[in-house]
């Protein structure tokens, strides 16, 4: 049985990236944790555009604390990614990992508390990228990590091909 992907989101703070990884998520079958306090609603448009029509299908808790999030999911174990991190996602060998899997995002400003990730050094990565640069966009580092995850499970419970339009839609007239 598949084993659930759960993006975790610290604090976001731009309803834009927040709106884009909902949508990630729902294309990819993974769960959102968003934990607060946010500094917009919810229901904001820009988060409605970015998410489109998928947000119905979008399967996420909100948490008002990390200390909330953490009891209420039996404190997992979470993989932490920050600029902070020693290791590339891609050294994790996520198809052995036999529980869901849980991968905290941190806010586009400060990333996750240096308290949280000091507890967690063995479970901080780093998505690579030149010297010099703080950071990627929020949205993107969340697509980055999840289609590695997916990747490394061969895209399992995802489809390879087209099906709205039809798998042979380019050989059509």
């Amino acid at each position: 049985m598949r084993k659930m992907i759960n993006v975790v989101l610290f604090e976001p703070e731009k309803p834009l990236n927040t709106g884009n990884i909902m949508r990630t998520c729902v294309a990819s079958g993974c769960k959102l944790h968003i934990i607060g306090p946010l500094t917009y609603k919810i229901d904001d448009k820009g988060l409605k555009r970015a998410g489109m029509d998928y947000l119905k299908d979008v399967h996420y808790n909100y948490y008002d604390s990390y200390e909330d999030f953490l009891c209420a999911n039996n404190n997992p174990k979470i993989f932490y990614i920050t600029r902070y991190g020693k290791k590339a996602p891609s050294e994790i060998n996520f198809k052995e990992i036999k529980e869901d899997i849980y991968v905290m995002f941190g806010k586009e400003s400060t990333g996750i508390p240096k308290d949280i990730l000091k507890e967690h050094l063995d479970y901080c990565f780093r998505i690579p990228m030149l010297e010099g640069i703080r950071s990627l966009n929020l949205s993107n580092c969340v697509a980055i990590v999840v289609y590695e995850i997916l990747r490394q499970r061969e895209y399992e419970g995802l489809s390879k091909v087209e099906t709205i339009k039809g798998e042979n839609y380019l050989e059509k007239n």
